[in-house]
């Protein structure tokens, strides 16, 4: 059986101050070479890697907070924590720690040793500890100087949280403060506030305990309401917290250490949000502890509610009970929505567990009663409780749905509640449609979608997605393009419909001949472009890069759909509409031609400039549609030309090469350079001397062109039959003026015979 002393899950605290799980695995001392000195070790308990390999610095200051935690600072901003299972593990490696530095185990710090100057040093050394003056009214204010005056020394810091802790001061303090309030003594009451602000920045677990113990945390916050800089006008914090806080118990919670853990965690995180004074960059380093408090607080609660089977059956047999009333369901939603968040804190596998039991326990199937009602933010809270499972584990939203579509009609389904929310958002920035739609994102994206040797779940899912959800979602977009300028130009409702094309645009490029079975059959595209007649630039040109990824494909169905349709009319239009003006609208279009001309699609091209070629030759300020007509005449020469096409066949793709050796560098530029000249569309054979200036042309002229390949055909025919093998590369030949021939002939002596069936 696995040892659980040693387990434990790394955390690290990052910018945000907020402390991120490394993972989960078992941790041991021991002497690593590398690092020259005894060092903690984690390993990953599910492959053996090392998590964790951090030397035990003799100067490094580790904690020891609620039993089962050692929190320390390996670099400046760089905190780390191990969150024991068992108390004794945390014991065991304490106490290595406390050998390695000479420290007693019994104490919860080590001794900090960095940035004391020589004097001080010696001072604190030779006096044994800090001695406090008596607790009194009369010497608040030598306390108060006192504590300020050992802050910026983490060694004096370190005497004074001791001196505190041992003679239980923090008591005495708040005895002192009740009867300052009974006094109204406002000077004892603004040096009170200094002292307890200056403990907070003690940064000692054991404080923290005794300050946030259930008789004690509300005096706390009555020192802190005493700000000197409000003078005679305190906060009323604790009026907040008693009067106006309330404690909402949705579900009877049966557990004491329970309740009173999840009311501490409530009242210190108000401290730490509404009644410490925002920290300036010096103390907010100091107030790690008080993060780690909160946090591995909300660990334990979550982990306390997911043990009590009895609550967590409660909480969705309520949900789920039609008799359950709206406001208590409202209630209900927003606790299920805390613990999810809550959740966020859990080790993977816990998380994992978690989740298991509440998709076990229905949560998906409540989720779409709760869609359902007519509550805006009962809704907005269901979203983001969905969002979450999304997050955890988008194949068992869509295992649920499949499995939902056999037993209710398309109407009520899960995932089409979730795209008519997004259409219907009533919020004029459409705030919570682009969280619906990022949503759908990720459940309808491929990259996360899970094979099997049994089903292909991409396969499964998209089939079901197109047949019963992707007409709900392009309803807006059919509903709103029937004639040639959109029916509604509103802003909202071209952002709607902007968030729509996002989407499709997305399936575009990544679900093959689903979506393309869907915009053929459909006529997608015409309808998407009469959106850039839209008078909003951003909607036309989403309707722009919707086109443009589909011509990215160079799919010929796509292609043939557009050619058969015009589609590019539309575009042309858009085009021509938007004049001389240089915007992304003109650049956009520019780019979706010029993409057409540089990858040579032979069929748009020969589409374009026979459809479009009257309105575009006056553009001359980019070469794109001169290119394109180019193009297009290269085509159309190259058919009327077979013999032609089969020789420039021949220069492209059959080009000679030597079988012994490789090209020398001259050649090989030479063969680059003239490569480049044949895209360009020049001549591949010069006209001779006496056939440069002749008009005209016809079958005289191609007897002409094809005259040197014959000849040359010729000449191999005859040497073959006398023995002599020589070959000239056919590129360079016919690349040449006939006045370098018998150059270009000396040095093409030693390439090797090609195969004469390639010509």
């Amino acid at each position: 059986m696995t040892d659980t002393r040693r387990r434990v899950k790394v955390y690290t605290l990052n910018e945000d101050r907020q402390w991120d799980d490394r993972g989960t695995g078992h941790v041991s001392s021991g002497y690593v070479e590398r690092l020259k000195g005894m060092s903690l070790l984690v390993r990953a308990e599910s492959d053996g890697s090392l998590l964790l390999e951090s030397k035990i610095n003799p100067n490094t200051a580790y904690q020891k907070q609620q039993d089962t935690l050692i929190v320390w600072s390996e670099a400046e901003n760089y905190d780390l924590a191990l969150s024991f299972q068992e108390k004794a593990g945390c014991d065991e490696i304490w106490e290595k720690i406390c050998q390695v530095q000479g420290k007693d185990p019994s104490v919860d710090i080590t001794q900090e040793l960095v940035d004391e100057s020589e004097e001080e040093r010696f001072d604190d050394m030779s006096s044994p500890g800090l001695e406090l003056p008596p607790c009194e009214l009369g010497r608040l204010e030598e306390l108060a100087e006192l504590v300020a005056s050992s802050l910026p020394s983490p060694l004096r810091r370190e005497k004074l949280a001791l001196a505190v802790e041992n003679e239980g001061y923090i008591r005495k303090l708040l005895e002192l403060f009740r009867q300052c309030e009974d006094l109204e003594n406002a000077d004892g009451l603004h040096h009170l506030y200094e002292i307890v602000k200056g403990i907070f920045l003690l940064n000692r677990t054991a404080l923290f305990e005794v300050m946030f113990s259930e008789e004690c945390i509300m005096d706390v916050i009555g020192c802190l309401e005493h700000d000197p800089a409000l003078g005679a006008s305190p906060r009323r914090h604790r009026d907040f917290l008693t009067k106006t806080a309330r404690f909402k118990e949705v579900i009877p919670i049966g557990d004491p250490e329970l309740r009173a853990k999840i009311h501490q965690t409530y009242r210190v995180q108000y401290i730490q949000d509404m009644v410490l004074p925002t920290p300036s960059v010096f103390e907010e380093n100091m107030l790690s502890t008080l993060h780690s408090f909160i946090f591995f607080n909300k660990v334990e609660i979550v982990g306390m509610l997911q043990d009590d089977e009895k609550f967590l059956t409660d909480l969705f047999a309520q949900l789920t009970d039609e008799a359950t009333d709206d406001d208590k369901r409202h209630e209900l939603v927003n606790f299920l929505k805390e613990f999810c968040s809550f959740s966020q804190t859990l080790q993977p596998q816990n998380r994992d567990a978690f989740f298991k039991t509440l998709s076990n326990m229905g949560i998906l199937p409540a989720l779409e009663v709760i869609l359902g009602m007519d509550d805006v933010q009962v809704r907005s809270a269901a979203t983001d409780i969905f969002s979450y499972l999304v997050e955890y584990s988008p194949s068992m939203v869509r295992e649920f749905v499949m499995q939902e579509c056999q037993q209710n009609d398309d109407d009520i389904l899960l995932i089409n509640l979730i795209i008519e929310h997004m259409i219907c958002d009533t919020d004029p920035e459409l705030g919570g449609a682009v969280q619906l739609m990022g949503l759908l994102r990720t459940l309808v994206d491929p990259e996360n979608m899970l094979a099997t040797a049994n089903k292909t779940e991409k396969t499964e899912f998209l089939s079901f997605f197109y047949k019963h959800c992707m007409h709900v979602l392009s309803a807006p977009l059919l509903a709103n393009t029937t004639e040639d300028k959109p029916s509604k130009d509103d802003f909202q409702t071209s952002q709607l419909l902007a968030l729509i094309l996002e989407l499709l645009t997305f399936c575009v490029e990544h679900h093959t001949y689903h979506i393309k079975n869907y915009v053929i059959n459909k006529d997608i595209l015409r309808r998407v472009l009469v959106l850039t007649a839209s008078r909003h630039a951003f909607l036309a040109l989403c309707a722009l890069r919707f086109m443009r990824r589909i011509i990215g494909l160079k799919d010929e169905f796509y292609n043939r759909y557009i050619m058969r349709n015009f589609l590019f009319e539309p575009v042309v239009k858009a085009f021509l509409n938007n004049g001389t003006r240089y915007n992304l609208m003109n650049s956009a279009i520019i780019e979706m031609f010029e993409y057409v001309r540089v990858e040579d699609v032979k069929s748009l091209t020969a589409h374009i400039v026979e459809n479009y070629w009257k309105s575009l030759e006056g553009v001359d300020y980019v070469q794109t549609f001169k290119g394109l007509k180019l193009r297009y005449e290269q085509q159309k020469e190259r058919q009327d030309n077979p013999k032609l096409d089969s020789m420039r066949s021949i220069l492209r793709n059959h080009r000679f090469r030597r079988d012994a050796r490789t090209l020398d560098d001259d050649e090989e530029m030479w063969f680059n350079a003239d490569e480049d000249e044949l895209e360009d569309g020049e001549a591949v054979v010069p006209p001779s001397d006496s056939k440069a200036g002749k008009p005209g042309g016809g079958a005289g002229e191609d007897e002409d062109l094809m005259d040197p390949i014959s000849k040359f055909m010729e000449r191999k025919k005859r040497r073959s039959r006398g023995g002599c093998v020589t070959n000239i590369c056919l590129s360079r030949y016919f690349s040449l003026s006939s006045g370098t021939k018998h150059a270009t002939h000396e040095r093409a002596r030693s390439c090797a015979v090609p195969n004469i069936t390639q010509l």
